[in-house]
């Protein structure tokens, strides 16, 4: 960058540009945004960003983002034992908890099967799955990965993974956009997709 901006613009500028679907564009509008605004705007963000690197942590359970471990999904006593649905991100699972139709807990896989990406099995959190699945409690495992080829292949080998537990494995119906994410899907579009889920053969 030009020798004519300060280095603490530059690095912001920077800083900006590294966050998914920010361009240079954006990410200079963002730094002369703020460096414009009051000081407050600025200091906030700063001390929210601080926070969430300091205090947010994974559910040890369901490695859901939470303050608390276990997360309050996990442990709360209204949530039924005998369903996990798993999900890709996070996003994902605040998704279906809009619907306000699903009681059951939850696994977050943390992404999914990539070969082009080089994300691989080991690099999700599909052992944990199995090993809380294996304890017992667990009669459905939904598989809430989204349409497309690499969450078509996650859950694929979901299915084989879990396949000598015994369990009933299902999927949501394909109501949902082939190739869309769960977390962009309208909560009517999603609890049909939830109550209309089928079995993985």
């Amino acid at each position: 960058m030009s020798s004519a901006i300060p280095e603490p613009v530059t690095k912001l500028i920077e800083g900006f540009s590294r966050l998914p679907g920010v361009g240079p564009k954006t990410a200079s509008r963002l730094t002369y945004y703020l460096l414009r605004a009051a000081d407050e705007v600025s200091l906030d963000l700063a001390a929210a960003l601080t926070d969430l690197k300091e205090k947010t942590q994974f559910c040890g359970i369901c490695f859901n983002i939470t303050v608390e471990d276990p997360c309050p999904i996990c442990s709360s006593s209204d949530r039924a034992l005998e369903s996990i649905a798993v999900v890709e991100e996070p996003l994902d699972l605040m998704a279906i908890e809009r619907t306000g139709i699903y009681k059951g807990q939850y696994h977050v896989l943390h992404g999914a099967i990539s070969p082009v990406s080089g994300v691989g099995p080991d690099d999700l959190k599909i052992r944990e799955l199995v090993r809380r699945v294996e304890r017992g409690q667990t009669r459905e495992v939904i598989i809430a990965t989204n349409p497309g080829m690499e969450g078509d292949a996650t859950a694929m080998y979901l299915q084989r993974e879990l396949a000598a537990t015994g369990v009933s494995i299902t999927r949501l119906a394909r109501g949902l956009p082939t190739g869309g994410d769960l977390e962009y899907v309208d909560s009517l579009t999603l609890m049909r997709a939830l109550e209309g889920r089928s079995a993985l053969s």
